[in-house]
């Protein structure tokens, strides 16, 4: 009994000891780190904590390598070396007089835009000065959206933006990004010739996957034309202006239907849908493609009645067999449509002859009126279109075009603005499409028809 109650005790006492130095070594090791957070131990830990940033070492990278160090109560500081990891920290934005301006290119519904050089490097790069009168209860709602999907989208089709800079009051805002020498609008007017059809493939396919890109991380871009299409001299295009941009989910919450400039609007947006996701931006997708086919903009509306009026021509009237639900829109309850109706998709193909039978099914496609039925950015980059002859052309094969953004103010280029805010649809009563149509019959072309003139 005596021993075992020695044992005991004597168990209990090495408990107590071990247990002191634990806490010896904790307390040791907590008066360390409060010592180096108050004093650095060397000149550079000072030099780098006056300039708010930490040095980046293999040891930080690969902590498993560092020597393990012994701990016991009499360990110096020396023993107790910090590990360093890269942070990132808050500074102050820089102000614009560091860029030097060299010329305005062009002015957008949402900012101006001027071609500008970075004093300290000489690099030339497009500055953005968002405008501020469009939201006079703060900051625009269009610029935030512009600059967090900015900061989300890295892709090499997408224009970079590299940070954001301020002038003198905090109305002076502007958005530094990437130079590129065109946008595909002007170019294509001032081409003699438009793109042949291998480079339309290349051009085609990027900006596919630029859409698929934002549409996979949940972002419409809501204003895709071809003077948001801005190309550099190697033949690389990036999308641009992202002042309509903004995050859905599924399902898609209720969004307005002013959006997307007037020529490359999809026709459930001019119906009045508020709940609508990428299949809008691929219908401008599609208006693009028919844009580099015949060099000038497909479908050029003067207003929201008109527009219809030519897509109904182009894709024929919309049936409930064709578009199912389609008079449940709110601007479509009290449209007068035609009893008969042109075949949809047949004046497409009549449209572009010159275009090969998987051309002309991936452009019916992509403008078909039911939503539901367009393919995604997806499906559109495995289309068989672009394994056929002639195949996409290299962008180091591209040609190179003098720079109008580079060397003088671009001219006014004939095309509408994105909608603003606060704008309301004309199709507000009821329109008679049956006028419209009235005066026109079918003419068989070529196995389709197409409407004629009488």
């Amino acid at each position: 009994m005596a021993t075992n109650s020695k044992s005991r005790w004597a168990d209990d006492e090495e408990d107590a000891l071990h247990k002191a130095r634990k806490k010896q070594e904790k307390e040791a090791k907590r008066r360390a780190k409060a010592e180096r957070q108050q004093k650095p131990d060397s000149q550079q830990d000072q030099t780098e904590l006056a300039n708010g940033h930490q040095t980046i070492t293999e040891d930080s990278i690969h902590p498993a390598k560092r020597q393990k160090v012994s701990v016991d109560t009499n360990s110096s500081e020396e023993d107790f070396k910090p590990l360093r990891f890269p942070t990132r920290t808050w500074k102050p934005s820089r102000h614009v007089d560091e860029f030097e301006k060299l010329n305005h290119i062009e002015e957008g519904s949402y900012g101006w835009v001027s071609r500008a050089r970075e004093i300290s490097t000489g690099e030339v790069v497009a500055l953005k000065k968002l405008k501020m009168d469009n939201s006079p209860e703060g900051f625009p709602v269009t610029g935030l959206r512009e600059i967090q999907t900015l900061m989300e989208s890295r892709h090499p089709n997408i224009v970079n933006l590299r940070e954001v800079v301020m002038g003198d009051t905090m109305n002076d805002v502007f958005l530094v990004m990437d130079f590129l020498e065109h946008d595909l609008k002007t170019l294509q007017d001032e081409m003699s010739e438009g793109f042949s059809p291998s480079e339309i493939k290349t051009l085609m396919l990027q900006l596919t996957s630029a859409v698929e890109y934002l549409h996979s991380h949940w972002i419409l871009h809501r204003d895709l034309k071809t003077s948001n299409l801005l190309m550099n001299n190697q033949g690389q295009i990036k999308v641009a202006d992202f002042g309509m941009a903004r995050h859905y989910g599924d399902p898609p919450p209720k969004l307005t239907q002013l959006v997307v400039t007037l020529w490359y609007r999809a026709p459930e947006l001019l119906l009045g849908t508020e709940e609508y996701g990428p299949e809008i931006d691929m219908w401008s997708v599609g208006c693009i493609f028919g844009e580099f086919l015949l060099k000038d903009p497909l479908l050029q509306g003067k207003n929201e009645v008109d527009q219809l009026s030519k897509i109904f021509e182009l894709c024929g009237i919309p049936t409930d067999e064709s578009w199912p639900g389609f008079r449940r829109l709110p601007n479509a309850r009290s449209l007068r449509l035609p009893r008969h109706s042109t075949k949809s998709g047949s004046i497409i193909r009549a449209k572009f002859p010159f275009l090969t039978t998987a051309g002309s099914d991936l452009l019916k496609s992509l403008l078909v009126l039911d939503p539901d039925k367009r393919p995604s950015a997806s499906d559109v980059l495995v289309h068989p279109y672009f394994e056929e002859k002639p195949r996409p052309k290299p962008t180091s094969l591209f040609p190179t075009f003098p720079s109008k953004a580079g060397q003088e103010k671009r001219r006014k280029v004939a095309t509408p603005n994105a909608p603003k805010r606060g704008e309301v649809s004309r199709i507000n009563e009821g329109i008679d499409f049956s006028s419209i149509f009235a005066n026109r019959e079918e003419e068989q072309v070529g196995g389709g028809f197409r409407l004629k003139l009488v």
